[in-house]
């Protein structure tokens, strides 16, 4: 099926200081497509948002659609406005059934607080007729179901008292609850559980609109997209297919301008060899090959994805970690920890998952000294050195520059060999080029200065690193990175996600938060455990299924066996037979005349028959009535 175009995007130009974001890039979204857009943190994804919402501008370039087009975007912080509930929020679209929906709830609240108010009784039986008109009750209880499903049980809270999660959430909501041309998404996944995650790609399967989104989430990437455009020093390459099939073209297309360039460099030689030549061979009649050899020399590379390949060294671990006995911890009267005891060990990669608020951040921070149990102890090994990566990250000097800022924590990194790695080329592999490297760490994106404060963790040489939620805001190019670094990591981690395929990668056993302090371990990868729990939630809701009552055993219908269906099938070709029998003997016994002999045997042979005649008949009869009962039935 053809689909035709909504929004075309031509020679689209835009810097941002000495950085080219955009280098003059083209592109179409066409009716109920499904759009990734990917590339490392820094290259622009952000801002192509801002520029297709109207957000910000480009210096060049045309954006065009048709008069009647509609977008929505969901932004990776949502801004709301004081005192704005989460319905107010939901309805607040210029929709007919969102204006209905609207006037709606705020007549309701009101004659909540004068049950006995005429008028407003009078102008709420009004709305409820603009709902009928409006079609507005089923996306009322759709936006009500919606929110409950996120998490938001409160619909008249004001979202400013909301946690950030929470009130992504709603934003979350009102995307999803009004359906526009164009649905765009920045990070839709952040902040939400892996059953949420499952249920919005459900959600976003059934979306009537086209869909762009942002994400770092490989998984969700790869399920819900059929088309990725990756940003790459402001260039834009556009691959049909999912994440899986972007890593397969990507790799191709990579090894392609690879030889494309060593084919450009060999040509390249030659022209110089020819123009070093003398001034005999640059004549005027040579004039366009040397101005051929001047086009070759100014032409640049490809920008290829890069990686300095290091083998990580760390300081030396001992045989013990850290140990927790019987600890606990409460916060406000909310029991996060309840007597757990958990020993870690060399080498080990263990992954920390459960739902917001249940107490993960709480753990590392005790494992780390950083707060105190309620009860219980914590004991570290001697040899340990702890990086912890945090969510909030810590203040940043943002007039130092990125090398500037690594080197603050160390100058070289130590290799498992015993070489040493500069800060600069640490920086290279965490894709900082070296030109990046003198940039002011006030001009760098919100994701480039989590990727910095990521690798000044690194630097330290810990050998025991604490990562919580090391995903959030990260490109899928460096989560990459940082899942090669600690698949060689020496050392021991402990990681908080919700990402799920970074989980599968790195870690090997699990904590799972439960709830209420049940904290248990967990044998095997992420994708083991989701497997088990629905497996286990399938059985829990089959027992806790209601049983029918016993039926009665219902009579079996009569039916003639087998037997006596071919029996039945036969017996009146059979008496006619015998009856025909019969006579011809009489017939001989008749002719017979004198031959006392002959007519006794003949005689004795139709008794025998009229007999067999007799018992047929009477079975013909038995299986008659059998089969008349069973018509009646």
């Amino acid at each position: 099926m053809v689909h035709l175009s909504i929004l075309d995007v031509t020679d689209l130009y835009k810097t941002y200081g000495d950085q080219t974001l955009f280098d003059h890039i083209s592109f179409s979204i066409a009716e109920h497509e499904r759009i990734g857009l990917i590339g490392v943190n820094g290259t622009g994804k952000s801002t192509l948002l801002n520029v297709l919402t109207g957000k910000d501008s480009a210096e060049s370039g045309s954006i065009r659609h048709a008069n009647a087009f509609r977008s929505a975007y969901l932004p990776q912080t949502p801004v709301f406005e004081p005192d704005v509930t989460a319905l107010d929020y939901i309805y607040s679209g210029t929709s007919p059934v969102m204006t209905a929906l609207r006037h709606y709830e705020q007549a309701l609240a009101a004659l909540t607080d004068d049950a006995e108010n005429k008028e407003l009784q009078s102008r709420l039986l009004t709305l409820q007729e603009k709902m009928d008109t409006a079609g507005a009750w089923e996306a009322e209880a759709s936006a009500k179901a919606i929110l409950t499903r996120l998490g938001i049980n409160d619909f008249h809270t004001p979202v400013t008292e909301l946690s950030g999660g929470q009130k992504k959430r709603v934003a979350l909501a009102r995307a999803l609850i009004q359906p526009e041309d164009l649905l765009i998404l920045d990070e839709p996944t952040n902040h939400l559980d892996n059953e949420t995650i499952d249920w919005l790609e459900e959600e976003l399967e059934q979306y009537p609109g086209a869909l762009l989104m942002v994400t770092h989430d490989r998984y969700f990437l790869n399920r819900v997209t059929k088309k990725i455009f990756e940003l790459d020093h402001g260039k834009l390459y556009i691959y049909d297919g999912n994440y899986e099939l972007f890593l397969e073209k990507k790799a191709e297309r990579e090894e392609q301008a690879t030889a494309d360039e060593a084919k450009h460099r060999n040509l390249l030689r030659r022209e110089l060899a020819w123009l070093h030549r003398g001034a005999q061979a640059r004549s005027t009649k040579q004039k366009a090959r040397v101005e051929r050899a001047h086009a070759l020399q100014e032409h640049k590379g490809p920008e290829l994805s890069k990686s300095v390949e290091i083998t990580i060294g760390s300081a030396r671990l001992g045989k013990k970690v850290i140990e927790a006995k019987n600890l606990t911890k409460s916060f406000e009267d909310h029991q996060l920890i309840d007597h757990l005891d958990l020993l870690i060990t060399p080498g080990e990669r263990l992954g920390i998952i459960g739902p917001n608020g249940a107490g993960k951040s709480t753990l590392l921070n005790l494992l780390a000294g950083r707060i105190q149990p309620d009860s219980g102890t914590v004991e570290t090994g001697e040899t340990v050195k702890i990086g912890y990566y945090t969510q909030e990250h810590q203040e940043m000097n943002e007039d130092l520059t990125v090398v500037d800022y690594i080197k603050e924590a160390a100058q070289v990194m130590r290799t498992a060999d015993g070489q040493q790695v500069t800060a600069e080329q640490m920086l290279e592999r965490f894709l900082f080029s070296r030109p990046r490297q003198h940039t002011f760490i006030r001009k760098l994106s919100g994701g480039e200065q989590k990727r910095l404060y990521l690798l000044r963790v690194l630097m330290q040489e810990p050998n025991v690193l604490f990562l919580d939620e090391p995903t959030n805001d990260l490109d899928t190019e460096t989560l990459s990175i940082l899942e090669d670094y600690l698949l060689q990591f020496p050392g021991t981690v402990l990681a908080v996600s919700h990402d799920r395929y970074f989980l599968d990668r790195i870690a090997d056993r699990l904590i799972v938060f439960e709830g209420a302090g049940r904290i248990r371990p967990f044998e095997g990868d992420y994708s083991d455990y989701i497997d088990e729990k629905k497996e286990h939630d399938k059985k829990a809701a089959a027992v806790s299924k209601p049983q029918p009552a016993p039926k009665r055993p219902e009579p079996k219908k009569k039916k003639l066996s087998y037997k006596e269906q071919q029996e039945w099938n036969g017996i009146e070709d059979r008496i006619a037979g015998l009856e025909e029998k019969v006579a011809g003997l009489k017939k001989e016994i008749a002719a017979a005349g004198s031959d006392a002999g002959k007519a006794q045997e003949l005689y004795t042979q139709q008794q025998a028959a009229e007999a067999e005649l007799d018992q047929a008949m009477d079975r013909w009869a038995e299986l008659s009535e059998k089969v008349e009962e069973i018509e009646k039935e």
